[in-house]
């Protein structure tokens, strides 16, 4: 039982999906006008995580994450470097796609890009005026917050505690305004400047609002309500705040019923600011280290919780992975050096922790997506392993349980997106993954992890006399192009 910590209630809950199976899951995206730093980087790397999980525990995903490519930082930039707004927009889209890639981030399913999808902004703002829950000031449109009683339930502010100048609405530029109604209200639609970018729209010449952006394209490639909502905790206040106001208003229906944030990263322990002189790019930080180490010091901490990041932790995270990894080449060489002797090894009781370690690491992630706690389990194994493998021969008896060993280890690591050195680069029929499942109960969804796991169940259906699944594992096999070969080292795969 999957188990979210909702900003929104406050506390953990069980998670449902609205449909069976299925899950819809939008996490803002950047603000394209500059390189993303380590911080950004922390926010997209845990959804990252998140939505692998849920996809090896068997939910179809939907992931959309948006591209900003309108806004006031953007307009700035463009202006400073005498370039238009698109120039920027485009080269720094470009620049954190390679970015995500090179951290080894999937891409989002949907990548919906702001200057795209201006009809469904409009849209959702005449709805807004429609329904009296906004109003137009020469070109300008605001959100009146006080139209929606419930603003401030999802930062857990009051809204007649909220003072028209804070910090962070003047930041947004949701301050003293004397057009506007009511100072806490926000520009859904802004009048065109000149020399900015503008849309034709039924207010005049202008440009949507930040937080109208993410709602209507949430809304478009999702549909209300949709199952999660994510960002990093910056976003609580104002945006996601201002996102579920003028989403609920406008639908009169739950925007979404989960909401995850992303705690914050420190740079040893001070916050990250271009002042301090400790502001690191993600671009950066990837030609001194590998990116499997940057996310394995990320996966250390939990997602909710503050990340402080030092060249001392990468180190101690580089050596944390290399064990990991060292110990799963130890297991291909006993493995590929098996010989027909007396088995040194404790085989069951080896195995029983195989699948233990599989079960602990389920149990862990399961509650809020305790990558910590996952990786501890993954740490426990690797010690007993190394323990009894470690500078021994091995017997031919004992590679079905080492290569069950194996496989776990690589599938529980390429579940946190760390994929172990050789494990990706075999390539083999994405049709091997069902075939494991109905033979071997296989239940994640690598082709490479489920060959083994195939190879482990034909031994050991060999070795109990089960002639009859031996035989389904290898014809099975060699209908999809992938041919056995029984060695004195163990079976052998090839690729017709």
């Amino acid at each position: 039982m999957i188990k979210i910590y909702n900003t929104q209630t406050r506390q953990k809950e069980k998670f449902q999906s609205l449909e069976l199976g299925k899950i819809g899951m939008y996490v803002c995206g950047p603000t394209v006008y500059n390189y993303i730093h380590i911080g950004n980087a922390r926010t997209f790397i845990s959804f990252d995580v998140i939505r692998r999980y849920l996809e090896w525990r068997g939910f179809k995903v939907t992931f959309v994450q948006n591209i900003t490519d309108v806004d006031d930082k953007i307009i700035k930039k463009a202006n400073e470097e005498g370039r238009t707004a698109a120039e920027v927009a485009e080269e720094y889209t470009k620049a954190f796609i390679d970015d995500m890639h090179k951290a080894g981030v999937k891409d989002p399913d949907i990548r919906p890009k702001a200057t795209e999808e201006i009809p469904a902004m409009i849209e959702l703002v005449e709805e807004l005026i429609k329904g009296g829950h906004a109003y137009e000031v020469e070109g300008d449109v605001y959100f009146s917050v006080r139209s929606f009683p419930e603003y401030g339930k999802l930062s857990g502010r009051n809204i007649d505690e909220m003072e028209s100048g804070h910090r962070e609405l003047r930041a947004d530029g949701q301050g003293i305004e004397d057009r506007k109604r009511d100072p806490l209200d926000f520009a859904v639609w802004k009048a065109a400047k000149p020399g900015e970018p503008s849309w034709d729209s039924p207010w005049g010449k202008g440009r949507p609002g930040w937080h109208i952006e993410c709602s209507a394209m949430s809304r478009k490639y999702l549909g209300l309500p949709f199952d999660i909502h994510g960002g990093g905790a910056d976003l609580v206040f104002p945006h996601h705040e201002n996102e579920v106001a003028q989403s609920e208003a406008a639908c009169g229906c739950t925007f979404a019923n989960y909401w995850i944030h992303g705690g914050m990263l420190q740079i040893n322990s001070e916050k990250m600011s271009k002042s301090l002189g400790n502001f690191l790019l993600l671009r950066d930080v990837l030609e001194r280290t590998r990116p499997e180490v940057l996310r394995f010091l990320m996966l250390q901490t939990h997602y909710r919780s503050p990340l402080d990041f030092s060249d001392e932790r990468l180190a101690e995270a580089e050596a944390g992975l290399s064990r990991i990894e060292n110990t799963v080449k130890n297991l291909e060489w006993a493995i590929e050096n098996a010989q027909d002797i007396p088995s040194p090894l404790q085989t069951k009781p080896l195995m029983k922790q195989t699948k233990e370690t599989r079960n602990e690491f389920i149990v862990a992630m399961d509650d809020d997506f305790n990558t910590a706690g996952a990786l501890g389990i993954v740490f426990g194994f690797v010690n007993e392993l190394n323990a009894q493998v470690a500078g021994k021969t091995v017997s031919i008896t004992d590679v079905p349980c080492l290569r069950q060993a194996h496989a776990v280890v690589v599938e529980l690591m390429s579940v946190l997106g760390i994929m172990m050195g050789g494990a990706q680069e075999v390539s083999y029929p994405d049709a091997v993954v069902p075939l494991a499942k109905e033979l071997a109960g296989y239940t994640g969804a690598n082709p490479v992890q489920a060959v083994e796991v195939l190879l482990a169940c034909r031994m050991e259906a060999r070795k109990e006399k089960n002639w009859e699944l031996a035989d389904k594992v290898r014809d099975g096999m060699k209908e999809l192009g992938l041919v056995i070969e029984d060695t004195p080292q163990g079976p052998r795969v090839s690729v017709e």
